[in-house]
């Protein structure tokens, strides 16, 4: 599972299906409707949150809009429409980290993307994230 901190516009189309199909199975997680992932990392930073169904209802309406931008159509009713009003912190460390891990999958997937992308130096952030100073966080595996 990876709900990226950086922003879905980045992701190749295979990238944004599983993005929201992950993000739908950690609503679901959140929800209490499964009992797998329960403890997954990238669900901490949700959980930590006041309203942790709001945090994730709040990252997947980005994630849709992207998706509808691009002519895709995923499923609005499958998201609540409850949304935080204040973003979630996260690490420039996070974000630079994951953003390596996404060219690298799409260098090995999309050569169209990786082409488009890779000039980026500061990506931009989930429009959840407010990105501050600091390593990558302690919730992430890092490989």
């Amino acid at each position: 599972m990876r709900i990226w901190t950086v922003h879905p516009r980045y992701l190749d189309p295979k990238g944004l299906v599983a993005l929201w199909r992950e993000t739908l199975l950690a609503r679901a997680v959140l929800r209490g409707e499964t009992k797998g992932y329960r403890h997954h990392p990238q669900l901490q930073r949700f959980q930590a949150q006041q309203d942790p169904l709001a945090a994730i209802d709040t990252y997947l309406a980005a994630v849709l809009a992207e998706a509808q931008s691009r002519g895709y159509s995923f499923d609005p009713t499958k998201i609540g429409g409850t949304r935080m009003r204040t973003a979630i912190p996260c690490t420039d460390g996070q974000l630079r980290y994951e953003w390596r891990h996404l060219l690298e999958k799409l260098r090995l997937r999309s050569n169209v993307d990786f082409a488009r992308w890779q000039a980026v130096d500061e990506p931009r952030p989930h429009p959840l994230f407010h990105i501050v100073p600091g390593e990558v966080e302690p919730w992430e595996r890092v490989s």
